[in-house]
């Protein structure tokens, strides 16, 4: 099958502009047609998915070990409830009712209630019932591959490989060992998407949208992944081999060059001093952001805190994660987002429901103001971490004066409460995202409320242009480089200085080297990247 593929180039989106050369593994979701098999011993069948539940245990125990180092507890919480499912005893009885009643092989079984209880869960009423059933299709599958002997996605035992995929979730790149993943293809995806700017972020060289057939590439097979050039080569000739490798020689010398700026100031040639911070996902990537030398942190997700568990994260959860991060950051500055669910980030247990347009519905901070429960018990956790170093606080989604003005009134609340409790705390400076058009356009008025503006140009792109950043179809009409969103980043950050606030870009454009000189011309005082970004903007910003 190789020989079809020799030396051929498969064109797709660039997500992250690096080089790479190595091993394939193909990530098949689908699964093979399972056989139904009649057998003669029901009790041996039984015994051997008692064995594949074991074998199970034992991988998503390693998996969660593993997780909470690279992405943190909240983040890892996905695998321990995976192991609680398996304990289910409705579960396994099922199956080793099937196996009984109809005399058929442990895989089958498997596979049929695995299908049956998804089937249930599917149609309950309760989202977060709903939910379950992705959960139960997951653990039957991990039950088919260790009962059949075939390869998982662990990922734990590979070769450093580049990964070829259908597409990837968030959860899955962010699960991936980045030392082991030397570049990721795929055939689905947006270069827009939460998985792309991980990627970006775990500095992995990755195209999508490479129209190719999975079923014809194999593992073990060698490619070519080019994010420049924006192209993937499988089972490439000598000559294509020989190139890869001079360009990989070049990519690690241009880093090591990066590498003596470290230590430099963010400095223009007439003197201009521009901020420059990383963003970070989870308290994990904190060692990216010292390893590349940032100011600080310019955005800290703190949904992620949220995502991939079961129930919220207490207010003491919360509140040590940010203590850990703003301890470890020293002096600098460290800005944290307050929780941004909803669109494409979703939580079940939430309970938001479907809707039909979810990047205009229910999310941020709107959920924030209509459950101020969950804002209440996440400022108060952002307050008592504020006594620990250098904190700022930062809302995003915001479309009004009145907004800003029921969020310093909550914020009031909880330091009262706090005070009153006698807990330690401050409230620290606090500032507002623009992502939307009408931040935008009132952000004269908005910036006599707030401390500092940060720029989200990801949403304020989508919103300006009224294009879905994740729809594929649309990214030939997806424009960052704009003149509207140019004039309106440049609007913002008049009105800021106006009242003497300084504001800055979080968004992926802040990375885009293209617009540095634009950024120092209007004033931006602070970009802030995906960690591995930080060296290249200095080194931009320097060069003006």
């Amino acid at each position: 099958m190789a020989e079809e593929f020799s030396g051929k180039r498969f064109s797709g989106k660039t997500v992250y502009n690096g080089i790479a050369m190595g091993k394939v593994m193909v990530l098949r979701k689908d699964q093979e047609r399972i056989r139904r098999t009649r057998i003669e011993d029901p009790e041996d069948e039984c015994g051997r998915v008692q064995r594949a539940v074991d074998t199970s245990k034992q991988q998503l125990a390693a998996l969660y070990d593993k997780a909470v180092k690279e992405v943190g507890e909240s983040s890892a919480a996905i695998f321990e409830v995976h192991q609680m499912m398996l304990e289910d005893e409705d579960y396994l009885d099922a199956i080793s009712h099937v196996i009984r009643t109809e005399m058929v092989n442990a895989e089958y079984a498997v596979a049929i209630t695995g299908d049956n209880f998804a089937g249930m869960f599917a149609g309950m009423e309760d989202e977060y019932m709903q939910a379950r059933a992705a959960d139960v299709k997951d653990i039957s599958a991990r039950l088919v591959r260790n009962l059949s002997g075939q390869v998982g996605m662990d990922l734990s035992t590979m070769e450093p490989s580049i990964i070829v995929a259908d597409d990837l979730s968030p959860s899955e790149t962010v699960q991936m060992d980045k030392k082991k993943i030397l570049a990721f293809v795929t055939v689905h995806g947006s270069t827009n998407s939460h998985t792309a700017i991980l990627a970006r972020m775990m500095s992995i060289p990755a195209l999508i949208g490479v129209e190719m057939d999975l079923n014809a590439i194999q593992t073990g097979m060698t490619a070519i992944v080019d994010g420049a050039a924006g192209e993937v080569i499988f089972a490439p000739d000598e000559a294509q081999c020989s190139e890869a490798e001079r360009k990989i020689k070049n990519e690690k010398e241009k880093l090591r060059l990066l590498q003596e700026l470290k230590g430099k100031k963010n400095e223009t040639s007439d003197g201009r001093t521009i901020h420059i911070y990383a963003n970070i996902g989870s308290v994990s990537d904190v060692g990216y952001v010292l390893e590349n030398d940032a100011g600080g942190i310019g955005l800290f997700r703190s949904e992620f805190l949220y995502l991939g568990r079961d129930d919220f994260p207490s207010e003491e959860e919360q509140f040590q994660a940010y203590k850990q991060v703003v301890q470890t950051m020293g002096q600098k500055k460290v800005i944290i987002r307050t929780l941004d669910i909803g669109a494409d980030k979703q939580a079940d247990y939430f309970g938001l429901g479907k809707e039909d347009n979810p990047a205009l519905g229910y999310r941020a901070i709107r959920i924030c103001l209509k459950q101020p429960e969950i804002f209440r018990t996440q400022l108060r956790a952002l307050l008592r971490a504020a006594a620990y170093g250098n904190l700022s606080i930062m809302y995003p989604m915001i479309i009004s004066v009145e907004e800003v003005r029921q969020i310093d009134a909550i914020v009031r609340e909880v330091d009262r409460e706090l005070t009153e409790a006698q807990i330690p705390h401050r409230i620290p400076e606090q500032g507002i995202m623009i992502e939307t058009p009408a931040a935008v356009m009132i952000s004269d008025e908005l910036a006599e409320l707030v401390d500092f503006f940060s720029i989200g140009t990801n949403d304020l792109t989508q919103y300006t242009l009224a294009i879905d950043r994740q729809n594929q179809r649309l990214e030939d009409f997806y424009n960052p480089h704009h003149k509207a969103v140019l004039r309106m980043i440049r609007m913002v950050v008049d009105n800021a200085h106006k009242c003497g606030k300084w504001a800055g870009i979080c968004g992926e454009l802040g990375a885009d080297t293209e617009l540095t000189q634009a950024f120092v011309d209007m004033g931006v005082d602070e970009l802030s990247v995906a960690p591995p970004m930080v060296l290249k903007v200095r080194e931009k910003v320097r060069a003006i």
